[in-house]
């Protein structure tokens, strides 16, 4: 078998391995029918593989019974590690005059072919777990907000999952972003 092969086993594997322990992600739905899915879209295969080599842990997290169109969601804990430190977007790295980040997290979302959780995504994803307990996620932010310059992001604390602003511009150590893919 070739490296690209033993790659796609590996996500296979590592994948199955989260939906075998989380089953209350994902309830009624099982590994067979979502390996299925996964071997007969390569695409979503790519995006998911890069979610995970940058932290995101994604998993299962619904299922649409009438198309059979899989959620898969950024599962971490904590925002993922490999996507903190990062502004809103393109529009506020550019208006950033000193101490430039990296990114942006809507970039950073855009090149792993997936885009963030909008306000509804990340309150339902909260709904089957604890997630950014010490850390906080940008969020897909409605452009009456972004036009002011401001920009979005959630975290749980005290049991309750809330929604900040913050201007587009700034980023902070234990900020990052989730996304989702459909498959």
């Amino acid at each position: 078998m070739g490296k690209r092969g033993a790659s796609a086993d590996a996500l296979l594997a590592t994948l199955e391995g989260r939906f075998l322990a989380h089953p209350t992600r994902h309830p009624g739905i099982d590994w067979a029918m979502v390996r299925a899915r996964l071997e007969a879209h390569p695409t979503a295969r790519t995006t998911l593989a890069a979610m995970e080599a940058s932290g995101g842990e994604p998993d299962c997290t619904g299922i649409d019974r009438r198309t059979g169109v899989l959620t898969f969601t950024d599962c971490a804990v904590e925002s993922p590690t490999g996507r903190r430190s990062l502004c809103y977007d393109r529009a506020a790295l550019d208006a950033r005059k000193e101490a430039k980040p990296a990114g942006s997290a809507v970039e950073a979302a855009a090149s792993m072919g997936a885009e963030l959780l909008d306000e509804a995504q990340y309150h339902a994803l909260q709904s089957i777990g604890a997630f950014d307990l010490k850390t906080s996620s940008w969020i897909r932010t409605p452009a009456a907000i972004r036009a002011k310059g401001g920009a979005l992001f959630c975290d749980r604390r005290y049991g309750e999952v809330f929604t900040y602003h913050n201007g587009a511009q700034s980023y902070y150590a234990a900020r990052g972003f989730r996304v989702q893919v459909r498959v």
